[in-house]
């Protein structure tokens, strides 16, 4: 039973990395989208990328679309810390356990 909980502790930890690199990317393209948006405001022409091409594009149908972008990056981001937050939460309860088993073990010891 110890092992098993162990196996799981080892996978949470896992997923947390997993959350934490995610997150990591999103909080990165946000710091991006940022700057875009500061740079837009400074700018009296402004391009998009397409593909492998930049076309012109208005200012203003350029920010509302980093502005979306940026919406939908820091509600991943929530929703990453949230899940972030539940997996830390299990791995302490499960690191609880299995202490409490090797201190119960160890007590059984001769």
């Amino acid at each position: 039973m110890n092992q098993e909980k162990i196996q799981r502790l080892q996978m949470i930890e896992q997923n947390l990395t997993n959350i934490s690199v995610q997150k990591q990317q999103f909080q990165n393209q946000l710091f991006e989208i940022e700057n875009a948006l500061k740079e837009l405001k400074d700018t009296k022409q402004a391009f998009k990328i397409v593909g492998n091409i930049m076309i012109e594009s208005s200012k203003d149908t350029l920010a509302n679309d980093l502005n979306d972008k940026k919406e939908i990056s820091e509600l991943r981001v929530q929703t990453l810390e949230k899940q972030e937050k539940e997996l830390q939460e299990q791995a302490k309860s499960v690191q609880e356990e299995v202490l409490s088993e090797m201190k119960k073990n160890e007590s059984k010891k001769p």
